[in-house]
């Protein structure tokens, strides 16, 4: 393991050289002109400010992620992981930029971590997906620059090599990226499409080892609980499967808000495993299954299965208020293990739509 993370870290000093050498000396003079702005990351559900058209030429967008660890207490049993995280949170802050803008990255290791870290972006082209060119030790930032030439949504995710690539992601280093096309999103007869409000979610599942009586364990650094988590890691059987960091994390007060009449934006992304998402009293309007807004999407679906290692997006229009349920339909995985999350729409009911005709009451004799 040890020395697949120094091979990694060897190509990746080449990398940097090569592209140093090849891309920054040929582009660099060309890039003095195009226009800087810098996007202010949010924690999820929220996604940052941006426009659904982009009203100007392509343009360098600048963000910074904080590697954070910290220890996390992700159920009310008690059950609790020293979660790494970009910005501090499961999962990490969603990114947005249009098809063909360049995202300029500082990705920072405060010296207060322990491990190593990077970033592997799904989005970009070349060098592991910048993973090779971003490895940072504890004390250590690195300055990346990437094209985005593919529209659609997709993950990002630390990975540092061998075993310590799943170790980190499922201990939530992951997180997702929405490329819009320049001229907004279209449905699939082409017309475009505008939504009201846009939620990230990002699926997790979790490993966590148990003592010989059951009780969760608890560790002093990341890396004292690794042999533990990789034993539970081969079974494939997450400890728990939960939205945006721990169970409950949407629900309730925590419930996502939309009102009749609006449309919105679901971005969904799971790093480590398939998952296959449904709304309970509702459909998927639009849906880029495969995360790439270039394809001509589904539509009406009754639930649709997002691949491990994949973002994707739908929009859906609410038609009547309530409670509604957002989930895994893996009903173990969701009610058993938390993969669930409530949105209260406000709005006039539609008799039309669905309606009580008698109350519950005692059976009738014939």
């Amino acid at each position: 393991m040890k020395r697949m993370c120094v091979l990694l870290r060897v190509l990746g000093v080449i990398s940097v050289v090569f592209y140093s050498a090849v891309a920054f000396g040929a582009n660099e003079s060309s890039l003095d002109s195009i226009k800087r702005v810098t996007q202010t990351l949010v924690a999820p559900p929220a996604v940052p400010k941006h426009e659904q058209i982009a009203k100007s030429a392509p343009k360098v967008v600048q963000v910074r992620l904080m590697i954070e660890e910290k220890l996390m207490q992700i159920s009310p049993d008690g059950a609790s992981v020293w979660a790494m995280t970009y910005n501090g949170s499961v999962p990490g802050p969603l990114i947005i930029v249009h098809q063909d803008d360049y995202l300029e990255l500082t990705l920072v290791n405060p010296s207060t971590n322990t491990l190593e870290h990077n970033i592997d972006f799904h989005a970009a082209t070349g060098a592991m997906g910048a993973g090779a060119l971003t490895h940072i030790d504890p004390g250590e930032e690195v300055v990346v620059r990437l094209k985005l030439t593919k529209a659609g949504v997709f993950v990002y995710h630390c990975a540092p090599g061998g075993a310590m690539t799943p170790f980190h992601v499922v201990s939530g280093m992951n997180g997702a990226i929405m490329v819009l096309p320049r001229e907004g999103l279209h449905d699939a007869q082409g017309d475009i499409v505008h939504y009201d409000r846009a939620y990230y979610i990002g699926e997790q599942d979790f490993y966590i080892p148990k003592d010989k009586k059951g009780h969760y364990k608890r560790y002093t650094t990341p890396a004292e609980g690794l042999s533990d988590m990789l034993e539970v890691m081969r079974t494939l059987t997450p400890t728990f499967e939960v939205f945006n960091g721990k169970v409950g994390a949407l629900t309730g007060d925590n419930a996502l808000k939309a009102r009749v009449g609006e449309k919105v934006l679901f971005i969904h992304s799971q790093a480590n495993k398939d998952t296959r998402i449904h709304l309970i009293g509702g459909h998927g309007d639009l849906v880029w299954r495969d995360g790439s807004f270039t394809d001509t999407p589904a539509s009406n679906l009754e639930t649709w299965a997002i691949p491990a290692g994949t973002a994707a997006a739908m929009l859906y229009e609410f038609r009547q208020p309530g409670i509604y349920a957002y989930l895994n339909h893996n009903l173990i995985e969701s009610i058993l293990l938390g993969a669930v999350a409530e949105i209260k729409v406000e709005g006039t009911w539609d008799d039309d739509l669905m309606k009580q005709i008698q109350k519950p009451r005692a059976i009738k004799k014939k």
